[in-house]
């Protein structure tokens, strides 16, 4: 099998997702490759900026009339990056969604090994 490393779909210049949804379908990070034949392996880190701690929701495998199924975390204030998806893989188009408690505070960073 022959692996790739790439940027969210939703990156620019593989800077981190600033997450602006403050509610369900939040702000998209990533969509999936199409088909079934090849996996993308995700790997999400947040960061926090905000000077309390910050709710974050992400809605995984989301997919057009479909909601996502949705995970929880609580990110700590100014301390870091913060493992939240650990290599997750995702198919057929799905998508990655997050929102938080306060918009424009948590950004997320990470990667996709596209494996084929």
């Amino acid at each position: 099998m022959a692996t790739t490393k790439r940027k969210f779909s939703a990156s620019t210049d593989g800077r981190g997702v600033l997450i602006t949804g403050t509610s369900a379908t939040g702000t998209i990070i990533h969509t999936a490759i199409t088909g079934t034949s090849t996996l993308d392996e995700i790997w999400v880190w947040a960061v926090n900026t905000a000077t309390v701690t910050k709710k974050l929701t992400v809605e995984w495998a989301r997919s057009t009339g479909q909601s996502g199924q949705q995970v929880e975390f609580t990110v700590p204030s100014e301390d870091g990056a913060y493992l939240i998806i650990p290599g997750w893989v995702l198919q057929n188009g799905r998508t990655v969604r997050a929102f938080a408690a306060t918009a424009s505070v948590v950004h997320c960073h990470g990667y996709v090994n596209r494996i084929a």
